[in-house]
């Protein structure tokens, strides 16, 4: 399955189970860091979609692009 028929769920998914493998020592030096750069790619694009989706929202809701409460600027993300 490629990377944009995987819902958004599995690939937040497959992130928690490179920090699972990390963490728990599974993988070589070399794999593990492989491994934490796939993630943070991953992790990267799942934050764009996440702002993606709130705009999308935000449009929807008020008809015109303003930052919603717990939106994008929020340092939480």
């Amino acid at each position: 399955m490629t990377e944009e028929q995987e819902s958004f769920e599995a690939r937040l998914q497959s992130v928690q189970a490179i920090i699972s493998q990390i963490e728990e020592g599974k993988l070589s030096l070399e794999e593990s860091v492989k491994q934490f750069e796939n993630g943070m790619k991953t992790l990267s694009q799942l934050d764009e979609e996440l702002k993606d989706m709130n705009r999308r929202l935000t449009v929807l809701k008020d008809g015109k692009e303003e930052d919603l409460p717990g939106g994008e600027n929020d340092e939480n993300l």
